[in-house]
Order: structure tokens, then C-alpha cells, then sequence
């Protein structure tokens, strides 16, 4: 199957199975989408959306963010992991937002990429979903997914992100990135793979993966 094929078939398996798309992570607003990609580093969409609704309700805005501490905001946090890093984070983004930028998220990027403990992806997300920029955020759900369907190389992230951006329109990035992670999750996961539930690897996904799988 040729490139363009492949693409084609699974942008439309992906529309079909996905009609309807839900961001993940609760949040009213870029402030709390910020807050909550943060959050969901190393963590589960789950396990943020079930402790957001604890902190925004002390402080849904960098002003009343900074009137905790660094520590109630840890106490807080601490179910979702990595809390020490993830409170001093929080706390230090929502200072420099207030001094920089009136209290409102940058739409810009690079920006966001300025910002105490936001990265890359979470940059990308918060421009893709806050602000509808097309972007491609690159998980380990769609690193994992772009080897198997021989899409990318799988060497790291970033050229994971770079073959997705190269190969699928501008234009669907955005409901195409979490079409690929909810099907990673649902269909393609990590562990527990069943490649006979797995319509689209199996029928676009490297040969030398499935030649293994299916007997």
C-alpha cells in the first residue's frame, strides 16, 4: 500500500470510529487547560480531571494561584505524581503570566515554551486546543502507533512529530492527534495488545510487526 493510501485509509477509519471528539482534560478556559497538561505529565487524564476540580476551586486563575503556596499547592496536586516539580511549577507560571502578560496565556508557542515547566507538547496542546492552531502533540501513545503503522522510525518524539506533520494535512492535525490516542488506547495499547482488534494496524502496520503477531 502506498503512502497516500495508507493516510487516506486512516484518517477515514480514525473519522469513523471518532465521529465526535472530547478533549480530554476538564478545563474551562487556557489558564486551566495549561494547568491541567502540566498536570497530566506522567499522569493519567483521569487521575487530573478527578484533582482540578479540587484546585480550581481554591484558584482558576494565575492571581488566586499565587496567593497559595508552593506547598498547599503540592498537598493538592500530589495524587497526579511528581508533585514537588509540578506545584513549583505551577506556582512560577502563573507569577510570570501575571508580570509579563496581564494574567493571560500567550498564544505564541515559543511563549508558552518560556514558561516554567511546560514543554513542547504541552505548548502544542495548548495551542491546538485553547486556540485552534494546528499543531500535532506527540504522546507516547502516537510514538508508539506512528512505528507500528511504519509512519515513522521511531527514534524519538520529535521526528515522530516531524514524519506526522510531513505526511497527514495541516488541516487535520488537531482532531487527528487525539483520533490517534484514543485509538492507541482503546485499540493499540502497550501492553495487552490484541492485533485482532486492531483493524487499522492490521492492515497498514509494519509487516515485520504483524508477521509476529498473527498466527
Amino acid at each position: 500500500m502506498k503512502l497516500k493510501e495508507k493516510v487516506d485509509f486512516l484518517i477515514n477509519k480514525l473519522e469513523e470510529i471518532y465521529p465526535t471528539l472530547d478533549i480530554p482534560l476538564d478545563h474551562k478556559d487556557p489558564y486551566t487547560l495549561l494547568i491541567a497538561v502540566l498536570m497530566s505529565a506522567q499522569s493519567t487524564d483521569k487521575k487530573v480531571n478527578q484533582i482540578t476540580p479540587i484546585l480550581f476551586k481554591n484558584a482558576d486563575n494565575p492571581y488566586d494561584m499565587i496567593k497559595l503556596s508552593i506547598d498547599e499547592i503540592r498537598t493538592i496536586i500530589k495524587p497526579v505524581g511528581l508533585s514537588p516539580t509540578k506545584s513549583k511549577g505551577i506556582w512560577n507560571l502563573s507569577k510570570i503570566l501575571i508580570d509579563k502578560y496581564d494574567g493571560i496565556v500567550p498564544e505564541d508557542i515559543s511563549k508558552l515554551e518560556e514558561l516554567p515547566s511546560v514543554g513542547h507538547k504541552t505548548a502544542s496542546v495548548v495551542v491546538s486546543q485553547a486556540f485552534g492552531q494546528p499543531a500535532f502533540p506527540v504522546d507516547t501513545h502516537i510514538h508508539r502507533l506512528m512505528y507500528r503503522w511504519g509512519l515513522s522510525s521511531g527514534r524519538n518524539v520529535q521526528k515522530t512529530e516531524l514524519d506526522a506533520k510531513r505526511i497527514f494535512p495541516k488541516s487535520k492535525w488537531n482532531d487527528l492527534h487525539l483520533r490517534i490516542i484514543f485509538y492507541g488506547r482503546e485499540f493499540c495499547p502497550a501492553r495487552g495488545w490484541d492485533i485482532n482488534n486492531d483493524i487499522i494496524t492490521k492492515t497498514i502496520g509494519r509487516k515485520s510487526i504483524i508477521n509476529k503477531l498473527i498466527k
